[in-house]
């Protein structure tokens, strides 16, 4: 296919750069037998088309890159069609672990089963101990150890309570010690759902790509120009297993709204779904979520979850809206200093 013809020319391709971002069907030569070519075939999300070549990722993982001139058919595709399942079975701890796990902080160093986590200061969930279990040291002398920690790194030293989960000797200290911060509901819906609320053609819309470029961060909103902070947050956001980033553009190509998943064997955690304000009541949250969704059933899992805030009213009510439903609650409580 060396010298053939321009992809342009070619009746039965009917993708191009515009379409990076896109779940697509492609052939491709992939070499010669007995003179003939051979072809084969991939289903993916095409996430680079770039000095002359093109990047497919499929649904197992695997990037698939390719010449151009190799391609002699594709197309964009819908979703993956996710099913309806059950919904897998975990409790408050297991799912909290696996939240931290989607999203990473960037140090991190374990106090027997309790985990101090240190990202700079970008989000109170990478900058807080996660309180699961044994410290394996006196609370107090434990307590002592989380201070030091956080002092050191110039941080104040949070603790994420887990409602019922957390030792109820953590809880009953810090309920002494001071009011509870930022309590948020952790939310988990069937994946099945999610992927079937988005109107038809819709999914057109939305692009995914594997990391986070600069408009998206524009849009995010909590990074700012600190470039310690910067760092942590590219750490944090691009950490944990399989991570995908979505996002709209608009008429100028600037995103109208984003979101970020990490896909953890079951489970997808959906985070940072933001919608510019002009753009809002348009449904493009519920599309985003449905793609981000059908790219996870795609990977095996069957189950999203999110975190959100508890006073944060107009999330609470999209998610409603979404079949999202209340696993648990948990919260921060901030340790006084000596």
């Amino acid at each position: 296919m060396a010298g053939g013809a321009p992809v342009e020319a070619r009746p039965e391709v009917r993708i191009d750069p515009s379409d990076v971002g896109r779940r697509v069907s492609v052939r491709r030569v992939d070499g010669v037998a007995d003179g003939r070519p051979v072809f084969r075939d991939v289903i993916g999300v095409l996430t680079a088309w770039d000095d002359g070549a093109l990047t497919v990722e499929s649904r197992g993982g695997v990037s698939v890159r390719f010449a151009a001139e190799l391609l002699v058919a594709g197309k964009s595709v819908p979703p993956f069609p996710a099913r309806y399942t059950s919904m897998p079975d975990i409790t408050p701890i297991e799912l909290q672990r696996t939240a931290a796990r989607g999203w990473p902080a960037v140090e991190q160093q374990p106090l027997g089963d309790w985990v101090l986590r240190a990202s700079s200061g970008f989000t109170r969930r990478a900058n807080s101990v996660q309180a699961l279990g044994d410290p394996g040291l006196p609370l107090a002398e434990a307590l002592d150890r989380v201070r030091d920690w956080y002092a050191d790194r110039g941080l104040p030293a949070h603790i994420e309570v887990v409602d019922g989960a957390s030792p109820p000797d953590l809880t009953a200290e810090l309920d002494r010690l001071g009011a509870p911060l930022a309590p948020t509901t952790v939310r988990t819906a069937r994946l099945g759902g999610l992927t079937r609320a988005a109107a038809p053609d819709s999914w057109r819309q939305v692009r995914l790509a594997r990391t986070a470029d600069r408009d998206w961060l524009s849009l995010y909103r909590r990074v700012g120009d600190d470039p310690a902070l910067e760092a942590a947050a590219h750490a944090v956001l691009h950490g944990g297993p399989s991570v995908w980033f979505a996002h709209v553009p608009g008429p100028d190509g600037a995103p109208l709204a984003i979101g970020r998943m990490a896909v953890d064997g079951a489970w997808a955690g959906l985070s940072a779904i933001e919608v510019v304000p002009a753009a809002r009541r348009r449904g493009l949250a519920t599309t985003l979520m449905a793609v981000l969704a059908a790219r996870a059933a795609e990977e095996g899992a069957t189950a999203a979850y999110l975190q959100v805030e508890a006073d944060n009213h107009g999330a609470q009510t999209l998610y409603d809206h979404r079949g999202f439903t209340t696993s648990h609650t948990y919260h921060y409580a901030r340790l006084p200093q000596r």
